[in-house]
């Protein structure tokens, strides 16, 4: 911040003149995050936030918040148990993506990941669904997703032209 000593004209006390309006420099929140995009049978599993919460009926892939001392793939298993009941397997990490929204700074961690077991639970959602990757853009996704959501898109598409000529 600059500013300028001047001096009161009619006392000749000194004071500060701001040059450029002092900012409040408020710690933006840091937030990490591992996200599963997780695949069975050609199909994406995606799950609908609840109401109450920030951004309440949008969709997202599950996943959440790492916590402290957890590796993103421990963060991955983790929040996948607690939010739909589900192992699933990484496969390959995703293009990181960082997003700033007005209360927080996030970077999200995306994984392709193999479902390994467990049908869906809505534990902590208020829907999930097995969708083909074509309909992802069908679908109101945060903002930090939008460039996620035509990677993804890509990227199981070349998946499986490259299976194809196998």
């Amino acid at each position: 911040m600059r500013y300028r000593i001047r001096p009161i004209p009619a006392c000749g006390r000194l004071v500060r003149q701001w040059l450029t309006p002092p900012v409040k420099c408020l710690r933006m929140k840091q937030l990490q995050a591992a996200i599963a995009i997780i695949t069975r049978d050609k199909k994406i599993l995606i799950c609908q936030r609840r109401a109450g919460d920030r951004f309440g009926g949008y969709w997202e892939f599950p996943g959440g918040k790492l916590e402290p001392g957890e590796t993103l793939h421990d963060c991955l298993a983790r929040e996948l148990r607690e939010e739909v009941g589900l192992t699933a397997r990484p496969i390959r990490a995703l293009t990181v993506i960082e997003h700033q929204y007005p209360h927080a700074h996030i970077r999200l961690h995306p994984f392709h990941c193999q479902h390994e077991s467990g049908e869906v639970q809505k534990l902590e959602c208020q829907d999930a669904r097995w969708v083909d990757p074509e309909t992802l853009t069908d679908y109101r996704f945060p903002p930090a997703n939008d460039g996620l959501i035509a990677e993804v898109i890509e990227y199981l598409r070349r998946i499986d032209r490259e299976s194809a000529r196998e």
